[in-house]
């Protein structure tokens, strides 16, 4: 059952985003490397030692089928990835910033080809929770939240040094379009008559036309129509600051406009895509 819309093709974006994550890191001084990020608790050089800890866990996990750290009992995903993210970081403390771009860098030929091995339409070695709960994702979606997760911690390290980068249409733009697959699961919670749309309209230079539509029982992703009954507009550096939590719920709402069905709108305006 394909609710995700068409399929987006990030893999050849991986070596460019990368190679501005480490002109980045190379230009860094020693006090930018400890100054303090969005994620509570976290300076800069403990969000490159997370993007480390993704690549060598995607490798590890997809490459090599190797399980990585069990659940504890009764433990959550957002409670399991929160342990073990911070068990990692705390951990590359003890590694220069010299030696994590060294391994970036390293392993970044690898994990490019992991993502050329994949065929697009097959099943994900990962579900994208945050897109379904209950459909199987396909491998594009699972890569698309890959390249998502590197774009976004490098704008967190941008934000924290005050550098503006990797921001170009060919390397954003994507981004958006992955976060947009979030609609779905942010309307669940809503039936609506056959044939109802929602639709966001993301302001800007990458910005564009995103809807979902109920259809057999479910929200699924469709193209903008003429009339949707609930629209929610707003600019392309409040959207992907809003599906990673980079601000809150209220902020968004407060920077965009609603119209139509309010309850659609503010599901719409709590879109998340990340786990949190």
């Amino acid at each position: 059952m394909m609710i995700f819309g068409s399929v987006i093709d990030v893999r050849p974006l991986f070596p460019g985003e990368r190679r501005a994550l480490l002109e980045l890191l190379r230009d860094l001084s020693p006090q930018d490397w400890a100054k303090p990020t969005v994620c509570p608790g976290w300076d800069v050089h403990d969000i490159a030692g997370h993007v480390l800890n993704d690549y060598l866990r995607r490798i590890s996990g997809s490459r090599d089928g190797h399980a990585g750290a069990r659940f504890a009992d009764g433990e959550s995903l957002p409670g399991y990835l929160a342990r073990v993210n911070g068990e990692f970081v705390q951990a590359t403390r003890q590694i220069s910033p010299e030696l994590l771009i060294e391994l970036l860098e390293h392993l970044g030929d690898r994990l490019d080809a992991l993502w050329a091995s994949r065929e697009l339409e097959a099943p994900a070695d990962l579900n994208v929770s945050w897109a379904a709960t209950d459909v199987a994702s396909p491998a594009w979606l699972d890569i698309g939240r890959e390249y998502t997760e590197f774009w976004v911690h490098q704008q967190q390290i941008r934000d924290a040094v005050a550098r503006p980068g990797a921001a170009e249409p060919a390397l954003m733009a994507p981004v958006l379009d992955v976060f947009a697959r979030a609609l779905p699961q942010s309307l669940r919670e809503h039936d609506r008559p056959e044939g109802t749309v929602a639709e966001l309209e993301v302001l800007g230079a990458v910005g564009g036309r995103w809807s979902a539509a109920w259809q057999e029982g479910r929200w699924r992703m469709t193209a903008p129509g003429p009339e949707p009954k609930a629209r929610v507009t707003m600019d392309q550096d409040t959207f992907w600051r809003l599906a990673t939590r980079g601000i809150t719920v209220e902020r968004a709402r407060d920077r965009s406009r609603q119209n139509g069905d309010p309850e659609l709108t503010a599901a719409m305006t709590a879109l998340l895509a990340v786990v949190a």
